[in-house]
């Protein structure tokens, strides 16, 4: 299989984490289709841990989604460690990287994820940074729409600002499912039509998570819960409008058994299977 051809990226995956390595990499279910890792949290691990990575990136094809770029912050772009990105990136043959388009450092590390002002000034900020990261790693990048719990300064909406970012810098789009369920609840407004602006031809892969209710009107982002209802109807109306994308599961914490885990990348197995025409099937 080439994993340098993002093509290849396609079906149900699994975000794999430490926690669960030892039996995956035992097991290598078939139910995966290809993983997603944060390739700071893997970069020069050695040891029985990188020993089992590397089993598991030759075993199926990867994607990363990174942590750290911090794409909207105020600090120059740390160069070092997107070369350090590139580096992994090549070792383990992934074409496939995307990033958060928020920022999380200031001065230091913030430990989470800070929403961008929507502004024309925070779109040209962000597209030149984009930019800067293509260029050094020498392939395309994705960014993901994020959950946010306040909007600062705001300019444009939301989904015009994303567009903006999109279109200026010309790069692929994450789709993240749990993320525009949350804000829709957060912020009130309709999912299903936020979903539908979206730019279909920009989807590299998509993303469902659980999340956490803290409130009728207030969800907290935790990928710590099964993916609920609401989300799954979601990620069904965008096969519907987009037509089936790679589909991957992420759990970071209250991590399950793994056969519980390939029970939700099952459904979406099957949901795939439901909206891809008879042509499209694959192995």
């Amino acid at each position: 299989m080439n994993h340098n051809n993002p093509n290849t990226i396609q079906g149900a995956g699994l975000g794999l984490r430490r926690a669960i390595i030892g039996p995956l990499s035992e097991q290598k279910p078939s139910q995966i289709d290809f993983m997603e890792v944060a390739p700071e949290n893997w970069i020069n691990l050695g040891g029985r841990f990188g020993k089992q990575f590397r089993a598991m990136t030759e075993a199926y094809p990867f994607v990363t989604h990174g942590l750290s770029l911090s794409l909207g912050g105020p600090e120059p772009i740390d160069v070092e460690l997107v070369k350090s990105i590139k580096r992994f990136l090549d070792e383990h043959k992934i074409s496939v990287y995307t990033e958060h388009l928020s920022y999380c450092s200031d001065d230091g590390h913030l430990y989470d994820l800070m929403p961008i002002p929507f502004t024309s000034d925070a779109v040209d900020h962000v597209v030149k940074r984009i930019h800067q990261v293509q260029d050094i790693l020498e392939r395309p990048m994705g960014i993901e729409n994020v959950s946010y719990y306040a909007a600062p300064g705001q300019e444009l909406s939301e989904i015009e600002f994303l567009k903006a970012v999109l279109e200026q810098a010309d790069c692929g789009l994450l789709l993240d499912i749990n993320n525009i369920y949350v804000n829709s609840v957060n912020h009130g407004y309709d999912p299903e039509a936020f979903l539908s602006q979206m730019p279909g031809e920009r989807i590299q892969y998509i993303h469902v998570a659980g999340h956490y209710n803290e409130a009728d009107d207030l969800i907290v982002d935790t990928h710590g819960a099964n993916v609920i209802d609401p989300v799954w109807e979601l990620l069904s109306k965008a096969y519907q409008l987009f037509g089936v994308k790679p589909t991957l599961l992420e759990r970071d914490f209250n991590i399950p058994e793994v056969p519980e885990l390939l029970n939700e990348v099952g459904i979406i197995r099957d949901m795939q299977a439901r909206y891809r025409l008879p042509d499209e099937q694959f192995a």
